[in-house]
């Protein structure tokens, strides 16, 4: 009897043991659980404002004054000026909203340590598309609208080739096949199929609890 008790006990013990370690183990799944979940839903958050904030900055109607605040050369003709203004706009709007970028940007650390180091181009093609609208802004201001009109006969396709390709990107006309429009949506499709997991598991989860709870 003394040996079938101290067997029984000793069972109990390894139950109750193996009932903590069950019990922390799947309170730990939990919580990781639950962070993933927030963080995916943060970061989702967080790039649709993130293209909210592009198509602000490409809205092609602009108002009076924009551009202003722009750093003038002594040396500016009035057309320059007027010219450089146009494309500077993007910048003084991007600076409105340069706060949603930054925030992005802060998730990206926490976004690769969670769901893998191959997540990398979520964000960096994010602002290669970004930096894609200052580029085309830039050379539009500079290059291209300057000489509309000066360029030689032979050479004005290529030129008038570069002003519809760098005002595609620069303004937004609401076209399907946007440059940039495109771009973005490749890099949600991207991140919605990292963090697609997430939500499933939550849901089969809750799926469980409720069977559980119903019968």
């Amino acid at each position: 009897m003394t040996e079938i008790a101290t067997i029984v006990q000793a069972l109990s013990v390894l139950g109750a043991c193996w009932a903590i370690v069950s019990g922390i183990d799947a309170w730990k799944r939990e919580f990781i659980g639950k962070r993933q979940i927030e963080l995916a839903e943060q970061t989702l958050a967080k790039f649709f404002e993130v293209k909210d904030a592009i198509a602000f900055m490409r809205n092609p109607f602009s108002h009076s004054g924009e551009g202003k605040t722009r750093q003038r050369s002594p040396r500016e003709t009035t057309e320059e000026s007027e010219l450089l203004d146009r494309g500077y706009a993007v910048v003084e709007r991007y600076s409105k909203k340069e706060n949603i970028f930054s925030d992005f940007q802060t998730l990206k650390y926490n976004f690769m340590a969670t769901f893998g180091k191959d997540t990398e181009p979520i964000f960096s093609d994010t602002f290669k598309t970004v930096n894609s609208i200052f580029s085309s802004a830039r050379l539009l201001a500079t290059l291209y609208w300057p000489d509309r009109g000066t360029t030689r006969p032979d050479q004005f396709q290529k030129h008038l080739d570069g002003v519809f390709r760098h005002e595609g990107i620069f303004w937004d006309v609401g076209d399907e096949k946007d440059e940039i429009r495109t771009q973005l949506k490749i890099i949600e499709k991207r991140l919605e199929e990292v963090t697609a997991p997430c939500f499933q598991e939550a849901t089969d989860s809750y799926r469980f609890l409720t069977k559980r709870l119903g019968r």
